[in-house]
């Protein structure tokens, strides 16, 4: 009965709330979650940097397309599912919503078996072809033995909390990843420094950390908080909600491992043309661009639910009212990140590591040119989550890969050949000019069909 009146509540919210209202209420817990989360991801490599060195930093920015991979799957079921799930609480069914739930549960336990076992089966093939040298492959060794081993963990627990952000409960998303991230960054400089154990301390406090997000979020489709719950009898495979958890969840899962296929293609060039601190460079930048891009995801957590829910009540004008606010809102980031990124990048790089200049002059660079056209990022990004979050993945998926895909990496086969590392820096905004004219197009044509 109590869940009956709290969804009564939610349902109510969301389809009859002040759109504003609902976002600030959404987006504020979304947005200390993502940057928590993207933070200790930060504190790795600032700690990875400061306390073992240049190289153990580019050694970790080796493995940033595994863990790349990893991340994919995870939004591949989470987002999949946590779009189904606003989308059938619209429509009132709640049997839909469970059924979708316990099928994602079964998908998460078999993708993580297999990427755990694909990844020890081509652990050191993989990293060379990721960009590791022998001064940075034992380095990379030691992390990725221990992150792989924690896969499970890492799929389970992001993809759950995104389900539990789909129905409502985004302050509960919150404490999850507060507690995982604040976890992680205590235990980063007590295993880095008092253990005394490199790399690998920062490996285990990464998978302790998943560990402790995987309890939390699993005790809560148990508990009364929850309107969806996780029920063993729907633990089976239902092939047609797969398809649909696994056509909805393409475009994001596409979007990272097209990511992780670039960032691979990045290392080998900076490799090529800049040596491995160029390496441990671009690590910094991702950290950076995480950081920017992550707030911005933050407010797609925020309208993900509004969305979905209004899209599934036949509510047009309210997910327009609701796509254009979310359009400013990420456009004002890109700007204001913009604005510090060119102003700071000294004080910026010098956060993961102060001791080699040559590094900072690298970083230095690399994040100035890399970052030309941030202020274009933010709405493509709502635009993307836009059209994933009212079902339609072919058009998500084409807008994502734009960007990750079919611009960029022409550009970087090309550009580096005659600029040598300023084309790589520099086919990053060109890459993102090109794409935003694109979604321009798209989303003006999706615009008017809500008038």
């Amino acid at each position: 009965m109590q869940t009956i009146f709290f969804l009564m509540d939610k349902t109510k919210e969301l389809g009859e709330g002040s759109i504003p209202r609902l976002m600030l209420k959404y987006f504020i817990p979304a947005f200390i979650g993502v940057f928590v989360n993207a933070l200790y991801n930060i504190v790795d490599r600032i700690f990875i940097g400061q306390g073992v060195s240049a190289v153990a930093l580019s050694a970790v920015s080796v493995i940033f397309p595994v863990m790349l991979i990893v991340m994919a799957f995870g939004m591949l079921i989470g987002i999949g599912a946590g779009v189904l799930v606003s989308i059938n609480m619209g429509r009132r069914d709640m049997e839909k919503a469970e059924r979708v739930l316990g099928n994602s549960f079964i998908l998460m336990i078999l993708a993580s078996g297999l990427i755990t076992l694909i990844g020890f089966a081509i652990k050191m093939p993989m990293l060379e072809m990721f960009g590791a040298t022998p001064e940075t492959i034992e380095y990379a060794n030691d992390y990725l033995n221990i992150i792989l081993l924690g896969t499970v963990f890492q799929v389970v627990g992001f993809s759950l909390n995104n389900v539990i952000r789909s129905e409502g409960n985004a302050r509960i998303a919150m404490y999850s990843m507060i507690l995982s991230a604040g976890l992680n960054i205590v235990l980063d400089p007590l295993f880095i420094f008092v253990f005394d154990l490199g790399v690998k301390g920062a490996a285990y406090a990464t998978v302790i950390s998943m560990i402790a997000l995987t309890v939390w979020v699993l005790f809560h489709f148990r508990s009364s908080r929850s309107i969806v719950k996780l029920r063993p009898k729907y633990f089976r495979i239902e092939v047609p909600i797969m398809n649909e958890i696994l056509a909805i969840g393409m475009a994001p899962f596409f979007m990272q491992t097209a990511n992780s296929a670039v960032q691979a293609l990045i290392n080998t060039k900076l490799i090529r043309f800049g040596g491995d601190l160029a390496v441990g460079a671009m690590g910094i930048i991702n950290s950076v661009i995480t950081l920017i891009v992550m707030s911005i995801v933050a407010i797609n957590m925020a309208t993900q639910p509004i969305i979905g829910f209004n899209y599934g009540a036949n509510a047009g004008s309210r997910v327009k009212e609701t796509l254009r606010l979310a359009m400013i809102s990420a456009t004002v980031i890109s700007l204001v990140a913009f604005v510090l990124v060119q102003a700071f990048p000294e004080a910026i790089v010098g956060l993961f590591n102060s001791s080699d200049p040559e590094l900072l002059t690298i970083g230095k660079q690399g994040l100035r040119l890399a970052m030309l056209a941030l202020p274009l990022v933010g709405f493509q990004v709502v635009v993307g989550n836009f059209f994933q979050s009212v079902g339609k993945a072919q058009i998500a998926t084409l807008l994502t890969l734009l960007r990750q895909v079919i611009v960029l990496i022409p550009l970087l086969y090309i550009l580096p050949d005659f600029l040598e590392l300023t084309g790589i820096w520099i086919s990053m905004p060109i890459a993102d000019t090109c794409s935003a004219l694109i979604v321009t197009y798209f989303i003006s044509r999706e615009w008017r069909k809500f008038d």
